[in-house]
């Protein structure tokens, strides 16, 4: 396992974590094994917007004796009165929630709280005229809550709440096919997208990432919106490559699903690459650097996609991406202009001429 650190909360963070859409369809015991599983391989973040409440008691029997070592992620409107997932925005109601959760997980806690799936601004207003937030707010005061967050599909709502309230993570849809305008969730266009991925870096703020397979569907070729399937680990692998992001949180049923996400890290290199998607005529990605690196490799031996990051990065403010930039073995201005770069990217980014962009941009 390999961790990425909150900048904002030094909590040092699973690359992939763990969802709970569908962990309660194990049942206690089996649910058990698979977190400990998940545990064992090195996964202490997990996502606590379950899809049934009968998945508290699962982590409470799983983690009780471990508690200081994971990190939970709940929200407050998630709610189980009825035993399955909805959603609430009654204050009320979210306290009890919240309260059921805290007892059935077995801890007095929250380590990150997080004001749940809020897709339009009516959501975010009602949030904060319910009293809601200002309950978050006395919890986050009284240690409760050690840090905060929110989870959102939309990035102009994002921005706002941003904009609005002091936030430590952020929950986001982030995919292929979203990226490419294709799906459900697919909110906002790459540009708009890629400002959320680019300020959250810039800010310190971490990004737990909600639906990396879009559902299960980016796995199927009969359901992908390319028509064509991805695997888990090039879905992974994508996310991972975002700006901002932490960590990946895909759902498991049992313990062999939590076996098979910590493949990832037995992959060759050749198995992550993601840069199949430019032949599913994304057409909001042509021209554009999404890091995949299929260009390696580079006879001057640059990392031409780290360098694309820090420069995006950079030209949206953020400074350590510039001191990154620097630190970097072999630079822009160490490019040849071979053009081995631009023959093999598969979404048409002329990276020679884009690399005497980025050597004038930042002087070496």
């Amino acid at each position: 396992m390999k961790y990425r650190t909150n900048k904002k909360t030094g909590n040092s963070i699973s690359e992939i974590g763990l969802g709970t859409a569908y962990l309660f369809e194990a049942g206690l015991e089996e649910g058990v094994r698979a977190l400990h599983a998940a545990y064992e391989g090195g996964i202490n973040y997990f996502d606590l917007a379950a899809g049934h409440g009968d998945t508290y008691p699962i982590f409470g029997e799983a983690f009780a004796a471990d508690r200081k070592n994971v990190y939970y992620q709940i929200h407050f409107g998630a709610e189980y009165s009825q035993g399955v997932y909805g959603w609430s925005l009654d204050l009320d109601t979210v306290k009890a929630s919240v309260n059921r959760q805290l007892t059935e997980l077995k801890t007095d806690y929250i380590d990150y709280g997080f004001i749940h799936c809020i897709d339009e601004l009516k959501d975010w207003e009602a949030f904060q005229e319910n009293g809601v937030l200002d309950y978050m707010r006395e919890l986050k005061k009284s240690g409760v809550i050690r840090h905060t967050g929110f989870s959102s599909h939309t990035p102009e709502v994002i921005q706002t709440v941003l904009d609005e309230v002091n936030i430590d993570q952020l929950m986001f849809s982030i995919n292929p096919a979203y990226d490419s305008g294709e799906g459900e969730y697919a909110h906002g266009s790459l540009s708009e997208r890629a400002k959320i991925y680019r300020r959250c870096e810039k800010e310190g703020i971490g990004i737990t990432v909600m639906k990396p397979f879009s559902s299960g569907q980016l796995l199927d070729a009969s359901q992908s919106p390319f028509g064509a399937a991805l695997t888990k680990e090039q879905c992974i692998h994508y996310a991972l490559d975002r700006p901002g992001v932490l960590s990946v949180l895909p759902g498991a049923r049992n313990k062999e699903d939590v076996k098979a996400l910590l493949a990832y890290y037995d992959q060759p290199e050749e198995a992550l690459d993601y840069s199949v998607i430019a032949t599913f005529d994304p057409v909001d990605t042509e021209g554009t650097c999404v890091y995949c690196n299929h260009c390696k490799p580079c006879p001057a031996g640059l990392d031409i996609g780290l360098i694309n990051k820090y420069y995006d990065l950079a030209k949206a403010g953020d400074i350590l991406a510039r001191e990154h930039y620097k630190t970097l073995e072999t630079k822009a201005s160490d490019c040849t202009g071979c053009g081995h770069c631009d023959d093999r990217c598969p979404f048409s980014v002329a990276q020679s001429s884009r690399m005497a962009e980025i050597r004038e941009y930042f002087g070496v």
